[in-house]
C-alpha cells in the first residue's frame, strides 16, 4: 500500500481548497468537528473564514487492541436542542470506512439537524457507504496517510 507522509504546508494548501469548495460557510449554523482528525482542519477552516461556532464530536469504534464495536461509542456529542434545524458543517481529516463520519451525520439528522460533509481526504475503496460520499473533500486516495500531527515511528522510538 502506497503511504502518503504529509507536511504542515500541504495541510493549509488543502484546507484552502476544501474552503473553496464549501463556498460560502455563513450558511452554517456551527461546524462539528469529529475528534481527534478532524481538529486541525477545523480549526483552519475557523480561522481563515470566520466560522467560530465549533461543537466536538468525540466517537470511537476501537475497544481494544484490533477489537472494535459494532456500533459507534459517542464519548461527547452536542445536545438535540443545539441541532435541531441548524445547518451543521461537519468536518474530519479522512472519511476512510465511512463508519465514523456516518454515525455522527446520522446522529445530526436525528436530532433534527442538516448536516453537511466535509473531509481532506477521501477513500471510494475502502467506504462501506457506497451511496453516500463527502459533500467536499480535497483529494480522492488510496493511499495510507499519514498526518503532521499524527506520531511518527521514530517519535514513538524517541520517547519509549
Amino acid at each position: 500500500m502506497q503511504k502518503t507522509v504529509l507536511a504542515w504546508n500541504d495541510i493549509e494548501a488543502m484546507v484552502r481548497r476544501l474552503i473553496d469548495r464549501i463556498g460560502d460557510v455563513d450558511r452554517y449554523d456551527l461546524m462539528l468537528v469529529i475528534t481527534r482528525g478532524g481538529m486541525v482542519p477545523a480549526c483552519l477552516v475557523s480561522e481563515w473564514t470566520g466560522l467560530r461556532n465549533i461543537l466536538v464530536a468525540a466517537v470511537m469504534f476501537y475497544t481494544g487492541v484490533g477489537e472494535t464495536a459494532d456500533r459507534p461509542i459517542f464519548l461527547q456529542f452536542p445536545p438535540d436542542p443545539f441541532l435541531k434545524d441548524r445547518r451543521v458543517l461537519i468536518v474530519d481529516d479522512i472519511w476512510d470506512s465511512g463508519r465514523t463520519i456516518m454515525a455522527v451525520r446520522e446522529r445530526v439528522e436525528a436530532a433534527g439537524g442538516h448536516p453537511e460533509t466535509a473531509v481532506l481526504h477521501y477513500k471510494p475503496a475502502r467506504s462501506m457507504f457506497p451511496d453516500h460520499r463527502p459533500d467536499y473533500f480535497v483529494e480522492e486516495t488510496d493511499a495510507w496517510i499519514v498526518y503532521p500531527w499524527e506520531p511518527r515511528e521514530e517519535d514513538l522510538e524517541v520517547n519509549s
